[in-house]
């Protein structure tokens, strides 16, 4: 092998692996899912439904609560399942668009049960 093709087999090494990489990248982009928040169920306020904030959830980590499941006390919103009290000032309270109570909690690990956001109807007087 002559040194001038040599030179040339070693030139096209890294243009090779430089392609193999770009199309690696490439098919992962395109095969990795969006990362969307989920939608909340259509309700008689809100018929078309409406999104979940993604800083809220990650696909699953939102749903509509049953009666009784968010007591609304003095000291706070109280979640009866977990008896976690989120004040009325705190930062995850968000005004519900369709006038429900929507509970957002980590699923798993050590905060499983933690609420992320609380989407809470106006109060009443």
């Amino acid at each position: 092998m002559s040194a001038a093709t040599f030179r040339s087999a070693r030139a096209v090494q890294p243009a090779g692996r430089l392609m193999f990489s770009l199309l690696a990248i490439g098919a992962l982009a395109i095969l990795t899912p969006a990362a969307f928040a989920h939608d909340a169920e259509p309700t008689a306020a809100k018929p078309q439904g409406w999104s979940y904030p993604f800083a809220c959830c990650a696909n699953y980590d939102c749903r509509a609560t049953h009666t009784g499941e968010v007591l609304e006390k003095p000291e706070g919103y109280v979640i009866a399942g977990t008896g976690e009290v989120v004040p009325m000032t705190d930062k995850r309270i968000k005004d519900s668009p369709d006038g429900e109570f929507h509970w957002c909690a980590h699923q798993g690990g050590l905060d499983a049960g933690r609420t992320i956001c609380l989407f809470v109807p106006p109060r009443s007087f």
